[in-house]
């Protein structure tokens, strides 16, 4: 019989087809994949940090200042002489000051003075009550008196008593006896006189006048006041005003130099200045040194005198003091400003050919601005300006119109501006100068020079105005 074509062939398993699985593909692991943008971040940041560097190679090789010359203001190195200073801050001091109280108990009388006046030695002051001891003193007198006659008489026994032995007419210890009796009543009358003086000075106490010459204070006692001998009262006190003195520490590095000039019989001017260090306020001469060194600060204290006619020193004043220890002549002498500092080293340009060539120098003493150097010659024109696009080999323009002040025309008079540290300030009170140090208040300048302003600076150039190399 035929089979039915709608019958399906049985298929052996060995040719059936595997069947379909629904698991997904295997996916990447994901240290793979980090890996892979850790790749591409760092290939772009070793792209852009190679672009940066092109840039800034290409920055650096374009000259500064868009490319064209520098305008500048030029100064002129001198010859000159500069001082060398101690910076100090300093007390002043009075030579004498008085503060008197009662020798004696009673009341005041009379009180002569007025406050703030200026007395001359041996002006009455105050008065009090000498009654009491003015009658003391009579008796006293009296009894001086009375054994004064005493002693006369003893005398004039021991007279007869002498010419009464000569004739044998008494025994020797009659004599003897009278001579006695007549050194006794001498030592009676000393007494008696010491007394009287003792008295006489008690009268004199009453009657107080000054000491010295000064300028008394605010009116402490009134008339009628009752004062003692033993208490603490000060009556009055007068403080001498001229000549007046500054005592000021400076270093004890700094004492060698200063005693040398002094073995030498050098006159050293101090000049002082007000707290802020920048007024001057009069000029002296330095007296002495102490003689030993303070262990806890390291400094020694020194006096200076100024006489102070017109009182611009006023006792217990705190002033800023600058003592001229030595004076350098014929030295190298350009404005602070044109100085530059690179780290440790500090340079200038020097103009040449409308070019400016950096030259390294050794700065020295510096006063009012005006730095003394090693390293440049008188007469030798120095960049003051732009110091922010200079660079070595930069052509540079002279500007037309330097920037006004006494100091910029060349060889035109110019002053010492204000220089870089001060002590109680400064000038403090514990800040002390050393040889060489900055610039204080200023002083007569070298012809030429002024201090100007500072200029804009760069890391590597550094304006340093009035400073000091260390």
């Amino acid at each position: 019989m035929p089979a039915d074509q709608n019958e399906h062939a049985v298929v052996g398993p060995e040719h059936q087809l595997p069947p379909p699985t629904d698991a997904p593909p295997p996916r990447r692991s994901t240290a793979v994949r980090v890996l892979m943008w850790v790749v591409i971040l760092l290939v772009f940041g070793v792209g852009f940090w190679l672009v940066l560097r092109h840039q800034e190679e290409t920055t650096a090789k374009a000259p500064r200042g868009g490319g064209g010359p520098v305008t500048v203001t030029t100064v002129t190195a001198q010859k000159g002489d500069i001082g060398v200073y101690l910076d100090a801050i300093g007390t002043v001091t009075p030579v004498y000051t008085s503060s008197i109280t009662s020798q004696v108990n009673g009341i005041v009388t009379e009180v002569h003075y007025r406050e703030g006046q200026i007395v001359r030695k041996g002006d009455p002051l105050i008065d009090i009550d000498s009654r009491p001891y003015r009658a003391t003193l009579m008796q006293a007198q009296g009894t001086l008196e009375r054994d004064q006659n005493v002693l006369a008489m003893a005398k004039m026994d021991l007279q007869r008593y002498h010419e009464a032995w000569d004739r044998r007419a008494i025994p020797k210890q009659q004599l003897d006896d009278q001579e006695k009796i007549a050194l006794q009543n001498q030592g009676t009358v000393r007494l008696d006189e010491g007394t009287v003086q003792f008295d006489q000075v008690q009268v004199s106490y009453c009657h107080i006048v000054a000491p010295i010459t000064g300028k008394v204070g605010l009116r402490l006692v009134d008339p009628g006041n009752v004062v003692q001998s033993s208490g603490t009262t000060t009556l009055v006190v007068i403080t001498q005003m001229s000549p007046i003195t500054v005592i000021f520490t400076i270093p004890e590095d700094s004492l060698g130099p200063v005693q040398e000039r002094l073995r030498n019989k050098a006159v050293l001017t101090v000049d002082t200045f007000d707290r802020g260090g920048q007024q001057k306020i009069a000029t002296g001469k330095l007296l002495t040194l102490d003689n030993q060194i303070d262990t806890t600060t390291g400094t020694v204290k020194a006096r200076a005198s100024f006489e102070n006619k017109d009182a611009a020193l006023f006792p217990n004043q705190f002033v800023n003091v600058r003592l001229l220890v030595n004076t350098l002549h014929d030295a190298t002498l350009i404005p602070g400003s044109a100085i530059q500092h690179n780290g440790q080293t500090a340079f200038v340009y020097v103009l040449q050919d409308n070019t400016a060539h950096m030259r390294t120098i050794k700065p020295g003493v510096t006063d009012g601005g005006i730095t003394q150097v090693t390293g440049v010659a008188p007469g030798d024109v120095l960049a003051n300006s732009s110091f922010d696009k200079l660079q070595d080999n930069s052509k540079v323009v002279i500007s037309a119109n330097p920037p006004a002040g006494p100091g910029n025309a060349p060889g035109g008079p110019g002053t010492r501006g204000s220089g870089g540290s001060s002590g109680r300030s400064g000038t403090a009170p514990g800040n002390t100068g050393g040889l060489g140090s900055g610039g204080g208040p200023g002083n007569a300048g070298v012809p030429g020079y002024a201090a100007p302003p500072g200029n804009p600076t760069t890391p590597s150039s550094t304006n340093t105005q009035g400073s000091t190399p260390h």
